[in-house]
């Protein structure tokens, strides 16, 4: 098992010696002093030197902090698909992807209040650069993805990893969240990117590679956010890459978006998880015989879940009627809604510029438009 110590979370074993190292951390006492505001330092800081695995730190710290962040910057959560789930079942959950950590956090909570199997999430080596967030995360069941790395290096990468998620879910019995694509959509356009379905294969211990992805239970899960608190943070990138740009980030960058989105106020939040994908796996080889569109074919059934599956705010319909100059969906917003819509934009981004405008609405507009194109789904 050594083979995964480079990405792996920590095992139980060495929880209690990290959470000591971070005790004192000046972050430790944002967090806690954010999810128990009225608790003495010294209290939780003792509950803290008591905890001797993930699970105590994710139920009595971590979930007790996200129930906070939900509280204080958003209008509630809900959730459909659950109940069709097991209990002590693992499953590999591919999301789309719009909120760093909020995406998985969300759905630890719904499964753990569904009594389910939480998940261990992937997360990008660029947000755990630093010691603290790296230990924060590896407490939180995270494993670690690694970006930028030569062809040869990132092949060896993600087999390592495909063969992590393997043991996880074949031998542990540990669910798994993994996002469609690299990187948070910005664009409001979710897609399963192929590359990611490649990657998972490589963890097959058979010939075909289908009979595996029916073995490891993929349950598509669509997330949805009134407001993204992160939707002018997108915009630099977005006219960037617009403008046919290489886009830099900035120093910190990673950070900043990652703590606006666990602050920035949110409205309303609905989680769906579908149904296992078995049926459509035995469709999609019922019709193909070459691998690689088979793969296609399962990225297609994936979107198709999460597209017709993601819950549609008065946000999503003032965008798209603004984009187009219509009022085709004004049934579905008040004019109070549309107003304030209308006055957040304009504090956030430069209304001179007719390319960015475009550029946030479409962000909220195209999942009206990726889920009209499912019959009487909008």
């Amino acid at each position: 098992m050594q083979k995964f110590d480079a990405i792996r979370p920590y095992y139980d074993a060495e929880v209690n010696e990290a959470i000591l190292s971070a005790l004192n951390h000046p972050m430790m006492k944002a967090l806690m002093n954010f999810a128990y505001p009225n608790v003495d330092d010294e209290v939780w800081k003792e509950q803290l030197k008591r905890t001797h695995s993930i699970r105590d730190f994710q139920i009595n710290f971590a979930y007790k902090a996200v129930k906070k962040v939900l509280e204080r910057s958003s209008e509630g959560l809900t959730t459909s698909g659950f109940e069709q789930l097991e209990p002590n079942t693992s499953y590999l959950f591919i999301s789309n992807h719009r909120d760093i950590i909020l995406d998985t956090s969300l759905l630890n909570v719904c499964l753990h209040e569904h009594r389910l199997v939480m998940t261990a999430s992937a997360i990008g080596d660029n947000l755990v650069k630093k010691d603290f967030l790296k230990t924060l995360s590896k407490l939180n069941r995270n494993f670690v993805v690694q970006r930028g790395l030569p062809p040869r290096e990132l092949l060896e990468s993600s087999k390592l990893m495909s063969e992590y998620i393997a043991q996880l879910l074949l031998r542990e019995n540990r669910s798994v969240w993994i996002a469609q694509r690299e990187g948070r959509t910005k664009d409001g356009n979710d897609a399963t990117h192929s590359g990611v379905l490649k990657m998972l294969a490589m963890g097959s211990d058979e010939k075909n590679v289908m009979n595996y992805f029916k073995r490891i239970k993929i349950v598509p899960v669509s997330i949805s956010y009134e407001y993204d608190p992160t939707d002018a943070l997108k915009m630099p990138q977005l006219m960037a890459e617009a403008n046919d740009e290489i886009y830099k980030k900035e120093k910190n960058e990673d950070f900043i978006t990652l703590l606006s989105g666990v602050i920035g106020q949110k409205k309303r939040i609905h989680i769906h998880v579908g149904k296992v994908l078995n049926e459509e796996i035995d469709a999609i080889v019922a019709e193909n015989d070459n691998s690689n569109k088979q793969i296609q074919a399962l990225a297609q059934a994936i979107d198709d879940s999460i597209l017709q599956s993601y819950k549609l705010w008065p946000t999503n319909y003032i965008a798209y009627d603004l984009l187009q100059k219509t009022d085709k969906y004004k049934s579905h917003y008040t004019d109070d809604e549309k107003s304030l819509f209308e006055r957040r934009y304009e504090l956030k981004i430069d209304t001179t510029n007719e390319q960015m405008v475009e550029g946030f609405l479409a962000m909220y507009a195209n999942p009206v438009v990726n889920k009209s194109k499912y019959q009487n789904a909008v």
